[in-house]
């Protein structure tokens, strides 16, 4: 009997216990209407968006993280803004060589991309592109695109042409040229009418600004492929095709046609003579829009049009030089919550409505395609037409090649319009430099 007691007594205190457990335990919070409120998690996110001049970056960038915290339950994104060199340079390499990159960040194409996916660290983003109805979207993500898939996403990009003072060409009575002997005689009519034809600042480290003549002239005459094969072996620098690519250029030159000064002047200096009226055209790229249309410093602007470079009668005829280097990656080591964070900023972060927001506020080239580009106005409006009607677009070749073979691109084409090297020696030296950095490789 007294067992029985003492057995009845403990299973009446364990439900008293159990009762007052149940009594205690706090009530799972709601949303205030009773649905269980979604546990919260963190997603770390890297941009750049630091300068004052940067504001309507930070603007869009901040309008995609409230959309995507409002429609992902739980979702925290921690914002880390860092200078961009710094990222690239310093901060971002360190976290990639100790495997623990933010889950979101700023990301360089090409190389960049190409090493950090090689590490293991990129999250490929092509099945998360495909269920968001994303994949053909984009105007180009090659230099994000390791053996067919996607591991970065653009934010912007950029295309390089001709721009032109619209007065002067009406004063010389020519239209855009199509052809490269009807460039030259476009570039003969204004030289006939007292007028430089083309402006560049290209001396002393400036050197990359006559470049962008130079790399349309050689992917005009050998095509767009080229550049790859200067790294891979299949293509060379002394071939005919470049040899005549760099012909071009010197005859640009040794025609007057190319500002007799451009060795003397910084590229800053050689913008500012075209916008400030003193030449007829300018290699740029789209970026320079601003500077163009600013109607406190430049005496052109609503005056400037566009083209893109002409053709030589070559395989790479039609392409415009252009690039999308700059973005985001994402981070392979991300946990289940935090990969729902990534999909939804770039469900949020990559629409038409953000990218035309960036193009209207910044100039920011877009990266997506874009139906509705109304509210642009002057050379922009060209800029974006020339580079839809387009062929396709090529990589500039310093996203390209090594770094030794960019710079010695840079002083020989300085040489070359300085007349201290034929085309053909350049070609020889541009090659000996490719066969010693692929050798290296």
């Amino acid at each position: 009997m007294k067992k029985i007691t003492m057995a009845l007594t403990m299973i009446v205190a364990m439900s008293l216990a159990a009762t007052v457990g149940c009594s205690n335990k706090e009530a799972a919070p709601t949303d205030g209407t009773g649905t269980p409120k979604a546990a919260e998690f963190n997603v770390s996110l890297r941009h750049i968006n630091v300068r004052d001049t940067s504001k309507p970056h930070q603007d869009i960038l901040l309008e995609a993280v409230k959309a995507a915290e409002s429609a992902l339950p739980g979702v925290k994104y921690e914002l880390d803004g860092v200078e961009d060199t710094v990222n690239r340079d310093t901060k971002l390499k360190a976290e990639m060589a100790a495997g623990n990159p933010p889950i979101i960040f700023d990301l360089f194409g090409g190389p960049d991309t190409q090493n950090y996916q090689k590490a293991g660290h990129l999250l490929d983003l092509t099945p998360i592109l495909a269920d968001l109805g994303l994949s053909d979207k984009f105007i180009n993500l090659g230099e994000f695109t390791v053996d067919g898939k996607v591991y970065g996403l653009p934010r912007s990009g950029y295309t390089e042409g001709v721009f032109y003072n619209k007065t002067m060409f009406a004063d010389a009575g020519v239209a855009v040229p199509k052809t490269w002997d009807e460039f030259l005689a476009v570039c003969e009519a204004l030289k006939g009418k007292n007028i430089v034809p083309i402006a560049s600042g290209t001396g002393g480290p400036d050197g990359w600004v006559v470049n962008m003549i130079a790399n349309s002239l050689f992917v005009r005459e050998a095509g767009k492929e080229v550049q790859e094969g200067f790294v891979n072996g299949t293509s060379k620098w002394n071939d005919p095709k470049v040899i005549e690519s760099f012909k071009k250029l010197e005859t640009l030159k040794t025609k007057g046609y190319l500002d007799k000064s451009a060795l003397a002047l910084k590229y800053a200096e050689g913008q500012a003579k075209f916008y400030q009226g003193g030449a007829a055209m300018t290699m740029d790229g789209s970026w320079a829009v601003s500077a163009f249309e600013d109607k406190e410093k430049s005496k052109i602007a609503g005056n400037v049009g566009f083209f893109n470079f002409p053709e030589v009668g070559g395989p790479g005829d039609g392409y415009i030089n252009g690039g999308f280097s700059n973005g985001y990656g994402f981070s392979n080591h991300a946990n289940e919550n935090e990969l729902k964070g990534i999909k939804e900023f770039i469900k949020q972060y990559y629409t038409e409505a953000l990218q035309k927001k960036a193009l209207l506020t910044a100039n920011d080239f877009p990266a997506m395609k874009l139906q509705d580009t109304s509210g642009t106005t002057g050379v922009l409006n060209e800029v974006l037409s020339v580079t839809n009607e387009a062929k396709g677009i090529f990589t500039a070749f310093d996203s390209v090649v090594q770094p030794k073979v960019k710079v010695t691109l840079e002083t020989t084409m300085q040489e070359l319009i300085g007349g201290k090297v034929t085309p053909e020696k350049a070609a020889e030296k541009m090659q000996k430099i490719q066969d010693e950095a692929n050798a290296e490789k």
